[in-house]
Parts: structure tokens; C-alpha cells; sequence
């Protein structure tokens, strides 16, 4: 099971935006197919009527409804044919939490039947919590199937159709953190805590599983050796990883505490990271992510500690070295960067009194800096 998980993990950690599956829907326009959808939002209609049917997905997007979160509206299905008569089931998703996946969650409805029939009348109750913006509804009706319907799947007979749908007075996701690699939430020091939920605002772009994803990005300090990444005590069956830049899985982990997951390895020779945060199979919730280190000690740096004059200082000293200059704290914040080039004075008195890491391009062992006015 774990080399089949890298596997996936391997392939899937390209960072590519899900879209919704739309190589779903019939081959066949014959027989069995939605025949009417009827629906009035807060604002707008959707007015549709079937015949010929229309092999795949057919995009109907353009016939839009805005519903406000919390409230419930009528939606009227007309599951008939433009052919035969035939036993078959429908179903209807909306997707809420617009992370373009028609959950489990989101059926609004189904049907059983044999055509033709009357229309059967859904009531559509928005969750609270829904997503702002422009998302979809999709409905199938296959010939002969079995319930629950799978909305991404083919068949021969039936139909699978999206409307629009606008959602109003729910969650504003626009200020959310944590989408993707392009918009991560900053680990900006170690020991780190952070809570979050990825039931809303996130969508699913590590594909490992249909579950939302939340991103988190750390550039490593090089005080540290070694990184404890903890999902212990989440709401929800968990799915830690950790990657680099490229999407290369640097480790990962399902179960460690209960269905929790939880996850120990070495930072050497690693950048920038991306911890993933997301669920098993669909699964969302509340979590709390802690990360962990064991940094090298002050009295475990290695090199001769002696390219800082005078050190102590008071913020202004020489150093015998020129490129890159970075500054940490005792926690691994980067707090103060300069390029030396022929001069190698540096002026860092902004800086209050402590004791600091101090690494150079030239020389990448660490150095103790001591700041003291």
C-alpha cells in the first residue's frame, strides 16, 4: 500500500488545478433522457427542455441561478426519454464548497422510475457554509443504473447535463491562504501551530485523493536538522505530505496517531517545502498543524566560528567573507539578509540584543553572532 501511495504521490504532485471531470455522460442519444429542468434562484431561471438527447456532458452553464447560502429553493426534474421506456435512476449534485468535485455530500436528490412520469420537485437546502461565487449543478439520468450514480461516470443511455448556479450570502474565500503552491500559508518560524479547516475555501489540487488540500510553505533554516510535522487530534481522517519545489515527495504519511497522521524526517540539503494538509479519500474537517525541530544547539556548530569581528558585537561588525549574507534567530526566522560584495562591514544594529545563526554563501557552516549594546 505505501509504494502504491508514492506512486500516486509521484504523479500527482504537479500542482495542476482539478477541473470538473467531463468525459462523463452517454454514448447514445436514444431512449432515456432528462427531459425538462425547471428552477428560480433568488435572482434568475433556469428553463430547460429536452429531445434529442446529446451524447456526454452537455454544458448548459449559461443557464445561471444565484442561491443564498441557508436558503432552500424548488428544483424540478423531469427524468423521461426520447425513445423507449425504460427503468433507470437519477441523480442531482451541486457543488458547494466549489472544489470541482461532486461530493457524496452534495447529492440534492435522486430518482427511481420508469419514463414517462410526471416531474418530481427537489427542495435544494443551501448548506450555511457554502462557497461565494460561480459553481455548478449537474444532473444524471442513466438507463438501467443503480443508486448512488457515480456523476463522472460514461454509460450508453441517459443523460448528464451542468446548469450554473451563483452562490450568495455564504463564505467570502478571497482572503483564504492556503490554495496552492501560489498562494501558501508562510511557516514563517519553527515551532509553528496553525489551525485550520479545509471543509470550505480550498480546493483539491494534490490529487492523491478527492479530498480539499491547504499549503503551507517553509523555507528551511538551516539551525534545524530535523522536522516533527504533527496532524494529531484533526476531526477528520488525515493525509500528510511534504514535498519540494518540484512536487518530489519528500515524505508522507496516512495513519500515525488513530487516522491521524503525523510525519519525522531530516531537512538537510532541503529548500523551500510545501507541507499538504488534506484528508483520506474525501474526507474534511478542523485540524491543527504543529511543526517541531531539533535545531544543531550552540554548541553543535560545526566550521571554526571565526569570520565575525568583534563578536560580541552591537549590531556593527566585520566579516571575513563576501556574497549572500543571512541571519537567523533561535527559531529559524530569517531576520536579516544583505550581498556583500568588496565591502565587509555590516550594519545590522537594527537588530535587538540576543544571540543569532549567522550563514554566509562562501561558508555554509553556521555561525554564533552575539548582539549586545
Amino acid at each position: 500500500m505505501k509504494e502504491l501511495l508514492l506512486s500516486i504521490l509521484l504523479v500527482s504532485t504537479s500542482f495542476i488545478h482539478s477541473q470538473y471531470c467531463m468525459l462523463a455522460g452517454p454514448t447514445s442519444t436514444a431512449d432515456s433522457n432528462v427531459k425538462s429542468v425547471q428552477m428560480t434562484g433568488a435572482l434568475g431561471t433556469i428553463s430547460y427542455l429536452g429531445c434529442p438527447g446529446v451524447i456526454g456532458v452537455q454544458d448548459l452553464t449559461v443557464q445561471n441561478v444565484t442561491l443564498n447560502a441557508g436558503g432552500t429553493y424548488s428544483l424540478s426534474v423531469e427524468f423521461g426519454t426520447c425513445g423507449g421506456n425504460y427503468v433507470g435512476v437519477g441523480q442531482i449534485w451541486i457543488d458547494f464548497d466549489q472544489n470541482m468535485v461532486f461530493d457524496p455530500g452534495e447529492s440534492v436528490g435522486t430518482w427511481t422510475g420508469i419514463p414517462p412520469t410526471v416531474a418530481t420537485v427537489f427542495a435544494v437546502n443551501v448548506p450555511a457554509n457554502a462557497q461565494n461565487g460561480i459553481t455548478r449543478m449537474r444532473i444524471t439520468q442513466k438507463e438501467g443504473g443503480l443508486l448512488p450514480l457515480d456523476p463522472c461516470a460514461g454509460f450508453q443511455w441517459g443523460s448528464t447535463m451542468d446548469f450554473g448556479i451563483t452562490i450568495a450570502n455564504g463564505i467570502d474565500c478571497s482572503g483564504y491562504l492556503g490554495d496552492n503552491t501560489s498562494n501558501p500559508i508562510i511557516v514563517s518560524q519553527i515551532p509553528f501551530t496553525a489551525s485550520g479547516d479545509n471543509s470550505y475555501c480550498y480546493a483539491n489540487d494534490n490529487l492523491v485523493y478527492n479530498s480539499p488540500d491547504v499549503y503551507y510553505r517553509y523555507d528551511v533554516a538551516p539551525i534545524y536538522n530535523f522536522l516533527n510535522v504533527s496532524l494529531c487530534g484533526a476531526s477528520f481522517d488525515t493525509f500528510l505530505s511534504v514535498v519540494d519545489l518540484n512536487g518530489n515527495v519528500i515524505e508522507y504519511n496516512d495513519d500515525y496517531c488513530g487516522s491521524q497522521s503525523a510525519i519525522s524526517f531530516s531537512t538537510l540539503g532541503l529548500g523551500t517545502i510545501y507541507f499538504i494538509v488534506e484528508g483520506w479519500g474525501s474526507e474534511m474537517g478542523s485540524y491543527t498543524l504543529n511543526i517541531e525541530s531539533s535545531n544543531v544547539g550552540l554548541d553543535a556548530l560545526s566550521g571554526v566560528n571565526n569570520l565575525i569581528y568583534p563578536n560580541p558585537n552591537q549590531g556593527e561588525f566585520n566579516l571575513s567573507s563576501t556574497g549572500l549574507v543571512k541571519i537567523f534567530n533561535l527559531m529559524g526566522a530569517l531576520v536579516f539578509e544583505t550581498e556583500l560584495l568588496n565591502n565587509h562591514d555590516i550594519n545590522a544594529s537594527e537588530l535587538p540584543n540576543g544571540t543569532y545563526f549567522l550563514q554566509t554563501e562562501s561558508h555554509t557552516s553556521l555561525q554564533k553572532l552575539i548582539i549586545n549594546k
